[in-house]
């Protein structure tokens, strides 16, 4: 009797039908185009991140043992402040921008009109459970959308709690959770959605965008990458070595898309740069690390048996200068640094994800440059450690990446007014203050015209003086224009 109704109550492509046709329904109603009603969304869910703060912390802790600050700080404050700036924001983001016109279509008027595109997909990640999936619906909501949220089924207890208190707390006919696993956002996937955002790793981002390509569905990933760290002699070691750390480490034991995953120094400054990431590290995290509260866990066995065989390769495996404890039982690995790693390591070949920093030697520091580039795809984010005028110059406009720093990590993605995304590999499309609006917009193009001043030239029987003129209106200036009026030709 009892697996009966486990069967029925299995979300598959039927069920999946419904939650969208219901969506859609309240779209076509107007429902979440008012303003009014996406104040009140949005503060909803200001109301559910203050009323249960407690719970929240306690799922994170649960599912990545992360400390009770980064999730107070990472996850929840930085949600609110998104949705406060939307809160203040969004009456000027609705309105009509204007645009420019030219002589072409004079006289007249022009303006670009914000729309929802309609019913969104918002398909989350693990490692910051509340935060990459609430983010997305904040922008999606001061939009004017109707939004299925999946959550990642890998962190358990965060995607329990979504659900419960989205439904407890928001418009249920217009925001609704999904949770499950691969059957789950297969069913999702193979529905016709006017937009996709998935964050997440780039194999299933190709996974999504082929189901998307399906239905000429526009996407924004959010994937990760390679993000490098290049380290100048001649800096403040150590703030930039703290800083490094508490982008590394302190952002969920590295398991977060913008951590540092590696460092390019040079030779001779590399012992000085290894001593003040010990010094450090101990004093973070005390001397046995594995068992201090400030660090997060990794997320389950198998990512836990992923970065154990980067550890373990023959040609990376001597290179350990520090950490390298592993609690296989409590799924801990402590701060691990690897000093001269082989570019063709496994280590070096695939997003790390996780508390191990291999470090690249090179004998100039411009190198790093060549190192960086070399890998053949575009980080999510790149940063530089340097007092150096000409080399910050230099990153700037050599590194791809989807965000730069200089001399800090990670902390570009509090900055509501950069645009936050990736390019090529690293993912495509960005969000954060007024970009996550623009993400679910569709930006409709709005020219007004009267009936007078019409232009006798562009209709037929047409003539070399229409040509003419019609040139000059097009591609010409007023000279042009008053030659062609008058059958002038040019000297």
């Amino acid at each position: 009797m009892g697996s009966e109704v486990e069967k029925k109550a299995v979300f598959d492509t039927e069920a999946a039908k419904v939650v969208v046709k219901e969506l859609r329904e309240s779209f076509a109603a107007g429902k979440t185009k008012s303003y009014e009603w996406r104040v009140s969304q949005l503060k909803a869910i200001l109301k559910m991140m203050e009323e249960n703060e407690p719970q929240i912390v306690a799922a994170l802790r649960e599912d990545l043992s992360k400390p009770e600050l980064e999730s107070s700080i990472y996850e929840i404050a930085m949600l609110k402040n998104a949705c406060k700036l939307a809160l203040k924001e969004m009456k000027h983001w609705i309105l009509p921008e204007k645009a420019k016109t030219s002589l072409t279509t004079f006289p007249s008027s022009a303006e670009i009109v914000s729309e929802p595109f309609g019913v969104v997909l918002v398909i989350s990640a693990w490692n910051y459970p509340f935060l990459l999936s609430l983010d997305p619906v904040v922008g999606a909501i001061a939009a004017g959308n109707a939004i299925v949220l999946k959550p990642s089924e890998i962190a358990p207890a965060s995607s329990s709690l979504l659900a419960k208190l989205v439904e407890t707390y928001m418009d249920n006919s217009c925001i609704k959770v999904v949770e499950g696993g691969v059957t789950e956002t297969s069913a999702l996937l193979e529905q016709k959605w006017d937009k996709i955002f998935y964050t997440g790793n780039g194999r299933i981002a190709r996974i999504v965008m082929a189901a998307a390509a399906k239905h000429l569905t526009p996407v924004v990933l959010e994937l990760g990458g390679k993000s490098p760290v290049i380290v100048d002699s001649d800096i403040n070691l150590q703030v930039a070595t703290r800083r490094i750390i508490a982008g590394k480490w302190g952002c969920n034991n590295g398991q977060a898309c913008i951590s540092p995953d590696y460092v390019v120094t040079t030779k001779d400054y590399a012992p000085k740069l290894v001593d003040s990431f010990k010094r450090e590290l101990e004093r973070f995290y005390g001397k046995n690390p594995v068992e201090s509260n400030d660090l997060s866990r990794i997320v389950n066995s198998n990512h836990f048996a992923r970065l154990s065989k980067l550890l373990d390769e023959d040609k990376v495996s001597g290179k350990i200068v520090h950490g390298g404890e592993r609690d296989k039982t409590n799924l801990k690995i402590s701060p691990t640094i690897l000093l001269d790693v082989p570019q063709d390591s496994l280590i070096m070949n695939e997003e790390i994800f996780g508390p191990l920093l291999p470090i690249i030697l090179v004998d100039k520091v411009e190198d790093s440059f060549d190192v960086v580039n070399s890998t053949g795809t575009k980080p999510l984010a790149a940063y530089l450690f340097t007092n150096d005028k000409k080399l910050k110059e230099k990153f700037v406009a050599t590194v791809s990446a989807g965000g730069l720093v200089v001399n800090d990590t990670t902390v570009h993605l509090a900055v509501h007014t950069l645009p936050f995304g990736g390019v090529g590999e690293s993912g495509m499309g960005a969000y954060h203050g007024k970009f996550s609006f623009d993400a679910f917009s569709h930006k409709k193009a709005v020219l007004y015209r009267g009936f007078g001043a019409d232009a006798f030239v562009r209709y037929p029987p047409y003539t070399n003086g229409k040509l003419r003129l019609l040139r000059a209106l097009v591609n010409g200036g007023l000279l042009d224009i008053i030659r062609a009026i008058f059958g002038w030709s040019k000297a």
